[in-house]
């Protein structure tokens, strides 16, 4: 079976990079969709200009970086746009319920960092918009300036 895997190391890549996407988008959705949204996250009842900035960047970041990884398109700047909100989240929000608490934020944002991190490193797979608007290296050419003059 893990020869299988092995073989199939681009599929692999691609389904955790469209699962991910998927999962990072709807998760903007839901934050859009809530009246306060991210209030409920980070335990604030008090809004402001910093979450409202925070907000924005948090939902449009899940939105339009959940939308491009799924398709593959800027797939390691979508990822790496992501890295700090799920930094945020295990070390700033999370942490302090400790692991294995009743809703596992802790556990499943870490998991979400790993595989964030896992895209920034190898990429989007070979079935991605960036591996099929990649160019090819153009080929090298050779000419021989040595004519011989007449």
């Amino acid at each position: 079976m893990l020869r299988s895997l092995e073989a199939q190391r681009d599929l692999v890549l691609d389904a955790l990079r469209v699962y991910l996407g998927t999962g990072l988008f709807f998760r903007g959705l839901a934050l859009l969709a809530t009246d306060s949204g991210l209030q409920q996250l980070v335990s604030t009842t008090e809004p402001g200009l910093g979450l409202a900035g925070l907000s924005v960047y948090v939902i449009g970041a899940h939105l339009v970086g959940g939308a491009f990884l799924a398709v593959g398109f800027y797939t390691r700047l979508a990822a790496l746009v992501q890295l700090p909100i799920l930094g945020g989240a295990v070390f700033l929000v999370h942490w302090q319920d400790g692991l294995l608490s009743a809703d596992q934020s802790l556990e499943f944002s870490a998991l979400v960092l790993f595989l964030l991190l896992l895209v920034c490193t190898f990429g989007s797979g070979r079935w991605s918009l960036d591996a099929k608007w990649r160019r090819p290296p153009a080929p090298v050419v050779s000419g021989s300036s040595g004519g011989a003059a007449a």
